[in-house]
């Protein structure tokens, strides 16, 4: 099982959540925080996942998972909704490379994925991610706005008071004011506007092959360990 299955198993099936895409991050900038349990030498892996929850209203989340040295286990430390992500930033627009901004409501993220190759397909499906869900969104907001002005009362003044203004449909839907969407700057066309299926298919390829070529040298670095315990 892969390491992705396995946060997904552990962390977002038993919360009813689904898992679209986890990267392996590490930060620019490495923050002290010593407050965190960690093992042996403080070591841990950090993970950034982005999941949907399956029942309605669908809620996007983006999930920041650890994984402490020397357990088999995942630990959920931070989860946002989409609504707190701002801005994406993709750091160079013109090539691939593995640096990437998340910038919250007060706070910002600078991470460094495993490969250029990871970070591209995580900001991908993040972006058709947010597309969806912004889309539903406004959807949902058209619907509502329909409904209040198909069943809204007609109010008959008396008299003695003031006519009141009608409240027009415009009005109405100035009066619900979606979110501001997140932004994605500094990302190369192939991960957002000219984004497609084939990209996606490429993208997952270079990731399995990496995954596939460091489990190797993984698995070389070790041969020769248990080589020198034979002979002794």
């Amino acid at each position: 099982m892969s390491v992705q299955s396995a946060i997904n198993k552990e962390l977002f099936i038993p919360r009813d959540e689904r898992m679209l895409v986890a990267v392996e991050v590490s930060r620019r900038k490495r923050k002290r925080m010593s407050f965190l349990p960690t093992g042996a030498g403080g070591d841990y892996n950090t993970f950034i996942c982005v999941s949907v929850t399956n029942t309605r209203p669908h809620q996007l989340l983006i999930t920041k998972v650890k994984q402490f040295g020397g357990s088999s286990t995942f630990t959920k430390r931070t989860q946002w909704t989409v609504e707190k992500l701002r801005q994406v930033n993709g750091i160079n627009p013109n090539k691939d490379c593995p640096e990437f901004d998340l910038v919250f409501d007060g706070a910002v993220d600078q991470w460094v994925a495993s490969s250029s190759a990871e970070k591209c397909l995580f900001v991908q499906i993040l972006y058709h991610a947010c597309k969806t869900y912004w889309e539903g969104k406004v959807g949902s907001l058209g619907k509502v706005v329909r409904q209040r002005s198909h069943s809204a009362p007609l109010e008959v003044p008396s008299v003695a008071s003031p006519v009141p203004a009608p409240r027009t449909l415009q009005s109405r839907r100035k009066s619900y004011v979606p979110s501001r969407q997140t932004e994605f700057i500094n990302c190369q066309p192939k991960l957002t506007a000219e984004a497609c299926t084939m990209n996606l298919v490429i993208f997952r390829c270079k990731v399995f092959m990496n995954r596939l070529k460091n489990r190797m040298v993984a698995n070389k670095s070790r041969s020769p360990a248990r080589g020198k315990d034979v002979i002794k």
